[in-house]
């Protein structure tokens, strides 16, 4: 078989095609490169989210893309809802089904999905801290107790309130009351710095830069927060502070004064304020990040940084966000119907504008490369083998050999070569920041040249039984790994070099036909959202 420098050459002739891929495209450009990208349907507003959008770029003179094409949808929302690529069976139904209702059908199919769990459990532990070794030392039992509790919620799609509640207010021990580990992933356990962190996480606000005295009042409610180990190795009991005390003053962070009695819990005091549906902070904050999840960018930008001198840049799509939220009873699941139904969500990754501001006020879909957990899990279907993650913290040593879906990874102590390359987040802090999606010159070695993937690809069950299927049939062998691999039938100019490359061997199509797969995981169009 080729050695990766061989394909090499192959890869730089695909290389040819991906000015024809969305992020390629300019405006100028865009009215002949509609298919398979978009159609040419204008944007009608479908709900609130629409109208507030729509408005804001009638004001500022941006034209809005066109609607996304029903290849782009039914792999952006697969890939953006459960973290994985569609079927290529179900992509050819989808595309088949000419009813008008079958993106709001496949929305509910995808958010009721067992994946859907997976992949928000990945995105609760990023930001809850979910990780055994230093800095945050859950230890294995904890991470996998809190893991499999944040991920029994998301599945029953607990409403937001109470999620937050019993994570603020549970008491007991790490390994048997899960929810207690949010006190126990923090790098700072003083009342500043629980309260730093209940602030990010659930205000989306940054602690440390609020004045003093208003920390200081936040800090009161988190002040009796007491662990105490037991005999079992590595177990605590989170609890208020036994010690008797008098009345505690503190203060909530929109000004209000209060006293918390002797025998209240003040935690149990602060929740109450937070998850009401007047907050000013609570449902704002979950609306603005549900948002940057499936667009790419929070109508306020960084998603956990609100502040009155960083305000939205759209301040009308915020504000009905908030509202559909709470109207929801804070159904998390709600929000996100809302959201991928939107025409906004549903744009073109073509621009239509010049204006630096189109992709800043959602005028257009936003290209970003796919998370490292999801691209790992899309190379590791080529296979059928898995991927080996360890943890080199011997506490104990964890060895995991062929784990299918990396989403499913509960320590962020655990990992592989791959995801650090790839930017998953370390989990040290909490903020969205920690993941970084930016390519870099070393991923790129990796993809075009490295014995990993050229090993996946020849070793493929997948491309075996496409080749063993069709190997008289070249055209159609390049139609299904198309159809696989980019949720699209191949254009003519991609066809035309596909079948040729394959009918250049045709005692051997398995090596060409690797060729081909290997040329399109290199695509812009494969690795990123679009």
């Amino acid at each position: 078989m080729a050695a990766p420098r061989r394909t090499l050459g192959v890869l730089l002739l695909f290389a040819a095609l991906a000015a024809l891929a969305p992020g390629g495209a300019s405006a100028e450009d865009a009215a002949a490169l509609i298919p398979p990208y978009e159609g040419r349907a204008g944007f009608e507003p479908v709900n609130a989210i629409d109208v507030a959008v729509l408005a804001e770029l009638r004001r500022r003179g941006i034209q809005p893309s066109h609607r996304c094409s029903d290849e782009v949808f039914i792999r952006r929302v697969h890939i953006d809802v459960i973290g994985t690529l569609p079927d290529p069976r179900r992509v050819a139904a989808f595309l088949g089904d000419e009813s008008e209702d079958k993106r709001a059908r496949l929305v509910d199919e995808v958010l009721a999905r067992e994946e859907y769990a997976d992949l928000w459990t990945l995105k609760w532990c990023d930001l809850l801290r979910v990780k055994a070794e230093f800095p945050i030392n859950l230890w294995p039992n904890g991470v996998q107790a809190y893991r499999r509790w944040i991920f029994e919620q998301i599945k029953a799609n607990l409403p937001y309130d109470e999620f937050v509640r019993t994570l603020l207010t549970s008491s007991g021990s790490n390994f048997r009351v899960a929810p207690v580990n949010f006190y126990r992933a923090t790098q700072d356990r003083s009342g500043e710095g629980l309260a730093a962190a209940v602030a990010l996480t659930f205000m989306g606000t940054r602690f440390e830069r609020w004045p003093k005295p208003k920390q200081q009042g936040m800090a009161a409610f988190f002040s009796h927060v007491a662990f105490k180990k037991t005999a079992e190795w590595k177990e605590e009991i989170v609890i208020p502070d036994p010690a008797p005390r008098g009345p505690l003053a503190a203060s909530f962070p929109d000004g209000t004064k209060t006293v918390v009695a002797p025998d209240e819990d003040p935690r149990r005091a602060f929740a109450s304020w937070l998850v009401n549906e007047k907050n000013p902070w609570f449902a704002r904050n979950l609306a603005n990040r549900a948002w940057s999840w499936l667009m790419g960018r929070g109508v306020v930008h960084e998603p956990d940084d609100l502040r009155e001198d960083n305000p939205p840049v759209n301040a009308a799509l915020l504000a009905a966000l908030e509202r559909a939220f709470i109207a929801s009873d804070f159904d998390v699941k709600a929000l996100f119907r809302l959201i991928l139904n939107s025409r906004t969500y549903q744009g073109s990754p073509i621009a239509q504008s010049k204006d630096p501001q189109a992709e800043a006020l959602f005028a257009h879909y936003a290209l970003r490369r796919l998370d490292a957990e999801v691209l790992i899990d899309a190379l590791c279907r080529l296979d059928g083998r898995g991927e080996n993650y360890l943890s080199q913290v011997p506490e104990p040593f964890t060895i995991l050999r062929g784990l299918t879906r990396t989403v499913r990874l509960a320590d962020g102590s655990i990992t592989s070569p791959f995801l650090e390359m790839f930017g998953r987040p370390s989990r040290d802090t909490g903020m969205e920041s920690e993941r970084n999606n930016e390519p870099t010159d070393a991923q790129r070695l990796y993809l075009l040249n490295s014995t990993d993937v050229h090993r996946r690809l020849v070793g493929s069950r997948w491309l075996r039984r496409l080749v063993q299927r069709y190997r008289q049939k070249p055209t159609t062998l390049a139609r299904y790994i198309y159809l696989t691999l980019l949720s699209r039938q191949p254009m003519p100019l991609e066809l035309g070099i596909a079948v040729q490359h394959i009918r250049a061997k045709p005692r051997n199509p398995h090596e060409p036909a690797v060729d081909v797969a290997w040329a399109l995981i290199n695509t812009k169009e494969f690795l990123y959202r679009h």
